[in-house]
């Protein structure tokens, strides 16, 4: 219903204080239908949730408490999808009835701002999808794959529990706050909300931390396709056929979404088996066999002109292209799993779970787990896009239900079934792809001989094995692919090829895996580049107004690269880094990303306090603290420890004394030049975790005062400053969820029936 008849945007503009026209339908459900609605429990239904609930409850019974041998995969998919549903029918539904407290009638952003550019009303389900693809990165892929050193069960509890309490809840309420504000972003909220003092301090860590996050989804990028002549090939072809679909949809064929789709998914078939073929020929093997640091260069020029190029060209029909990967490819895996049903031989805890010494990262599993695992538990990055471009398209202000808790579930989902591909493959192979080449040696020799020496339970790998691993999936080496992207792929075609093809369908499922991880995280490196350019812009711009011009082309080129420069350098310095830069920067990353989501919460409260919501603060107050004490906690033990796999400053002690006593090789630095490299590496890594940390813990505090304050206020009848934009009143209607009710159904029916001369599209101009 948010389209005019000839396929454009209706302005939808209302004056302040004008009331809807009564010759057009109702723009909401009545409340009582709606009520009723909600509350009617037909034994049907009754019957369906028990079913739902036993389900799920056997599926956490066989995960958590039968210790067996294995577990089977299938209780995975099982656990997680019907604590999803409990928790999306029952806790977001308590989240908008007493915290949020929707309002149809009143009219979103989308509708009194439309402009047909960066406001515009989007169908409920297009606008899912592009929500989802933007927030579903590299982190729900790696963060689980790299947290499977602890077991099974620690990620498998913080995933799924964590999404509900925790990382759907904030992502719901920036998004909805954000709408009632007009869209605005989280620093400009918190600037509102916190002061100068915690909104400076808020704007100043978001920049900071875009910068970590895009660095590190480059990372995996390298870590991937390091010399990989097939995956360079097939990732480097995503290029041009997502300029092919960006003019075919500009030029050749306008609105023609689902058709461009089907050609540019039969175009990355096409690139996945020709790469296969080209890197069996001499020439392309040696062509597309690349280093890191060459393709962290071609990531890095890459970055500066897709961030630069029109949206319209490359962003845009990546983004349709991820979309369909993403869903696509998680369903059709959580289908293989139930129908293959692998069985898991990694224990619920490692003999990792209570050391801090690790090969694949370090630090105790609290808090260090929790850090690990962002994406896909509780993301702070998400608060960007919930306060990005999504709050600017919603139709009606219950749909931030469905879009912003439905689609960080969705996103939990995939991480689940990262977790479930990383364990489902041996264990040797998973250690002797994940730790970093200092300590495999590099070779199928060493890293075998060095697997079998960690004293794990049942594992005896053989070079033979690790061989024919990499033979299997057409690489020529699996040894220290750390990053997660490619454990993963493994993980998925381990599973993919005894539900479809065979062995022999090995090598086809690893490149697809690789090319599915690939194409979105490049999504995220330049989308990711884009949103720090905006950002950078408008702290600039508060100096230099001509930098709030976004159409002012070298103030856009001078930020660009500035940003770029920034993400580019922490990529280099992870590229070059002895420990393994995944390894050590993933930490950082996860501490950063975390920091962000207890900034984010912290925003969330002090505004739901100001509502008075003060009965269901715990709400938000519950993941906020969580939060803030894991985060706080491992930056402490990162700054502060004393044990050099653990902390920054202790490592570059250890190091800096080393190179000062004459030695030539130190720990895992074999040279002079690799133990300057953990040196500055260590340092620059220090100070960024000092500076993170005391930023939010400013934002929390001034939050904490705000809340405090709003308290107060409401105590003794004094009303808080209510930084909402002015209500308008509604003129279009929309379903709410992803299938509309029967109220909903009636209410559409209406509006259909009305002549095209007095439908809303219509009536929304003046």
């Amino acid at each position: 219903m948010g389209k005019m008849p000839d396929g454009t945007a209706g302005a939808g503009i209302r004056e302040e204080g004008s009331e809807t026209d009564p010759a057009l339908p109702p723009t909401a459900v009545d409340e009582t239908v709606r009520e009723a609605e909600e509350r009617k429990w037909t034994p049907a239904r009754i019957a369906l949730w028990a079913a739902i609930a036993v389900l799920g409850g056997v599926a956490w019974f066989m995960i958590a408490l039968v210790r067996g041998e294995t577990v089977n995969a299938i209780w995975f998919v099982f656990a997680s999808v019907c604590t999803y549903l409990i928790g999306y029918r029952f806790y977001s539904k308590v989240i908008e009835r007493y915290l949020l407290k929707p309002d149809d009638r009143r009219a979103t952003p989308a509708e009194y701002k439309a402009d047909g550019k960066d406001y515009v009303r989007t169908d409920r389900n297009v606008l899912f999808g592009h929500h989802f693809a933007a927030i579903a990165g590299a982190g729900p892929l790696v963060g689980p794959v790299i947290a499977a050193q602890m077991g099974y069960l620690p990620g498998t509890i913080w995933i799924i529990i964590g999404v509900v309490l925790a990382g759907a809840v904030q992502d719901y309420l920036v998004m909805f706050f954000s709408m009632r504000r007009g869209g605005r972003s989280l620093g400009q909220m918190a600037r509102e909300e916190l002061g100068v003092i915690g909104g400076t301090a808020a704007l100043v860590a978001t920049l900071l931390i875009m910068v970590i996050i895009v660095a590190i989804l480059a990372l995996v990028v390298v870590n991937a396709l390091g010399e990989s002549p097939w995956g360079v090939f097939s990732v480097g072809m995503t290029i041009p056929i997502a300029l092919f679909m960006g003019v075919y949809l500009r030029f050749l064929r306008p609105g023609k979404v689902m058709e461009v789709s089907v050609i540019g998914f039969v175009l990355l078939m096409a690139a996945i088996i020709g790469g296969g073929a080209v890197a069996g020929t001499e020439w392309g093997a040696a062509f597309f066999h690349l280093d890191k640091v060459t393709i962290a260069w071609g990531l890095i020029i890459y970055g500066f002109i897709a961030a630069i190029l029109p949206v319209w060209l490359l962003l845009a029909p990546r983004d349709y292209l991820s979309t369909f990967m993403k869903i696509g490819v998680i369903v059709m895996l959580a289908l293989a799993i139930i129908v293959v049903r692998p069985e898991i031989t990694v224990p619920a805890f490692s003999e990792f779970a209570g050391k801090d010494n690790g090969p694949v990262f370090s630090g105790a599993l609290f808090p260090f787990l929790f850090v690990t695992i962002a994406c896909g538990a509780l993301s702070g990055f998400h608060a960007l896009i919930s306060s990005g471009t999504t709050p600017k398209l919603i139709e009606k202000e219950r749909q931030t239900r469905f879009i912003g808790y439905g689609g960080m579930l969705m996103e939990s989902f995939v991480a689940i079934m990262a977790l479930v591909a990383a364990i489902s493959i041996d264990r040797g192979i998973y250690f002797a792809m994940n730790a970093p080449v200092a300590l495999t040696g590099g070779t199928v020799e060493t890293a075998a001989q060095w697997v079998n020496g960690l004293g794990l339970a049942n594992v005896n790998i053989t070079p033979g094995d690790l061989a024919q691993t990499a033979k299997d999936v057409g690489e020529q080496s699996i040894i220290s692919r750390s990053g997660g992207a490619p454990t993963l792929a493994v993980g998925l075609a381990h599973i993919m090829q005894q539900f479809i093809g065979g062995t022999a369908m090995m090598a086809f499922w690893y490149h697809f895996a690789i090319m599915f991880e690939a194409l979105f995280i490049l999504t995220a490196v330049d989308a990711g580049t884009r949103v720090a350019r905006f950002m950078l812009q408008d702290s600039i711009g508060n100096f230099v107004p001509k930098f709030k011009e976004a159409s002012w082309r070298p103030g856009a080129w001078i930020c660009t690269a500035v940003m770029v420069a920034a993400w580019g350098a922490v990529l280099l310095m992870g590229v070059t880094d002895p420990l393994g830069g995944i390894n050590t920067l993933f930490p950082l990353f996860g501490i950063a990303n975390q920091l962000l989501a207890a900034i984010a919460l912290a925003v969330c409260m002090a505004i739901a306090a100001k509502r008075a919501s003060f009965k269901y603060l715990w709400i938000v107050a519950l993941p906020l603290v969580f939060a803030a004490v894991v985060t706080i906690t491992a930056s402490f033990q990162k700054i502060f420890s004393a044990t050099p796999a653990v902390g920054y400053f202790a490592n570059n002690a250890a190091f800096s004394k080393a190179l000062a006593d004459g030695k030539t090789s130190f720990g895992t630095a074999k040279t002079v030049a690799a133990m300057e490299a953990v040196v500055r590496n260590t340092m620059i890594q220090g100070w960024l975790s000092v500076i993170f940390v005391v930023l939010s813990i400013i934002v929390i505090i001034t939050a904490v005062v705000a809340t405090v304050k709003a308290f107060r206020n409401a105590s003794r009848g004094i009303p808080n400053l209510d930084n909402e934009d002015p209500r308008r009143e509604s003129r279009v209607f929309a379903p709410a969820g992803l299938l509309p009710t029967q109220a909903e159904r009636q209410l559409l029916a209406e509006w259909n029936k009305l002549p095209a001369d007095k439908r809303f599209e219509k009536a929304g101009h003046h």
